[in-house]
């Protein structure tokens, strides 16, 4: 009997016994193909710019679908303010940096965005990284060092985790969001050196971090804290500041990370803090200085995204509207949606098996929705992950809704998975 996507997850491969690393373990192997069928949905093709409707490579042909999947949340992908920028830098400057911001990548242009960005999160300097898995990565590696206790939400992003064992500190996972979790940690965990890692907004719930409670525990143990705003810089906060801005506890927070994939449309990532913490990341971050800085012409386009959203706040007004709007008609048809108060909108299914099953019937009736499985998320949270955008029209978001009233909803109360409404 052939195997299902559910039988095994990632997690059962990443140990091998075989007899070199170049050579994967052949169960692995054996799994994918045999599971081909759910885990085509992975990688997708698009065969055009993020948007509202795209169109996907499958097979020979291309399919229109309603893409809930990619999440350049404010909209700036093509906006005409932001590609203008960017042309013109490739004019001024062509395609690359040509060297690490240590030695000789970083531009005027680069050195503007350092500002505006310091400018934007209140904080004295920023450090800015080629990618935001990166960034975050050498971020919490240039701070975490052998010895050193790192108290992490159990949900925060894995380039934090990465990072902190990179560093060679331990790591220490609290309840998500739980401010009495963190302060058993924190108490069992006395007389070390510690920093707490929180995520802003988290990728897959959709929540934000509890930031009064949790900075409340953390100054009765006089511990610092780095908040990763990589879903919410930009969108958050009433001049896009994040989550920070958003609870007023700028002052209370000690370092700032965010990246430029979500709300900016475009790639990298930075650090907010100190000057004294900045001069110090700048030597021991290991992604900034051993790396190629960004191309100029991105630069050039982030700068232009900050310029727009002073001009254009209404974009974000925009995105907060149509998340309200998706996430409570999904409710109201009795969808769980987690705990998620934001544009990104968890539909959990609790069963893998029908995830992918869902996941496949979704895709071909038109709706570009991509399945979270374990061990990304608990087993019994297996969910497509929607994220909403400002330029969603409530005629694209009507017709996702509609597609999952059609073939989600069915399913879900034949198998007693809907929530009473």
């Amino acid at each position: 009997m052939p195997w299902t996507a559910s039988d095994f997850s990632l997690a059962d491969f990443y140990f091998s016994d075989t007899d070199s690393p170049l050579v994967p373990p052949p169960e692995y192997l054996q799994w994918r193909r045999e599971t081909a069928w759910a885990t085509a949905l992975y990688e997708p093709v698009l065969c055009d710019p993020a948007a509202p409707v795209n169109h996907l490579k499958r097979g020979d042909t291309r399919q229109r679908v309603i893409n809930m999947t990619s999440y350049g949340y404010l909209g700036l992908v093509r906006h005409p303010t932001v590609v203008a920028a960017a042309k013109q830098a490739l004019d001024d400057y062509g395609t690359g940096a040509c060297g690490s911001p240590i030695l000789s990548g970083k531009s005027l242009l680069h050195e503007t965005l350092e500002q505006r960005l310091a400018a934007l999160t209140g904080r004295e300097a920023v450090l800015i990284f080629n990618s935001g898995f990166g960034g975050a990565l050498g971020t919490a590696a240039g701070l975490m060092r052998k010895g050193d206790v790192a108290l992490v939400d159990a949900r925060a992003h894995i380039s934090l985790v990465d990072g902190i064992k990179v560093g060679g500190a331990r790591v220490t996972f609290f309840d998500h969001n739980d401010a009495a979790s963190l302060d058993r940690v924190l108490t069992s965990t006395a007389g070390t050196r510690r920093l707490i890692f929180v995520d802003g907004l988290y990728s897959m719930d959709g929540d934000m971090a509890d930031l009064p409670r949790l900075l409340e525990v953390a100054e009765s143990h006089r511990v610092g804290l780095m908040v990763d705003e990589a879903h919410s810089i930009l969108c958050c906060g009433p001049t896009g500041g994040g989550v920070i801005e958003h609870f007023g506890v700028r002052d209370r927070v000690g370092l700032q990370y965010g990246t430029f994939s979500k709300g900016f449309s475009a790639a990298g990532g930075f650090a907010a803090s100190s000057r004294d913490v900045i001069e110090y990341l700048r030597f021991y971050a290991n992604p900034y200085g051993f790396t190629c800085a960004l191309p100029p012409a991105v630069v050039a386009g982030l700068v232009a995204a900050l310029d727009v959203m002073e001009a254009e706040p209404e974009h974000r007004q925009r995105l907060w509207d149509n998340a309200t709007y998706f996430r409570g008609a999904l409710q109201a048809m009795g969808v769980n949606t987690g705990t998620s108060t934001s544009y990104i909108v968890p539909i959990v299914v609790g069963d893998r098996a029908l995830l992918y099953e869902l996941g496949n019937t979704l895709r071909d009736r038109g709706l570009f929705v991509t399945p979270v499985d374990y061990p990304t998320v608990p087993l019994d949270q297996a969910r497509f992950r929607a994220s909403v955008t400002a330029l969603h029209s409530r005629a694209d978001l009507d017709a996702a809704l509609q597609l999952l009233e059609d073939v989600f909803v069915p399913v879900m109360r034949q198998r007693g998975l809907l929530r009473s409404r």
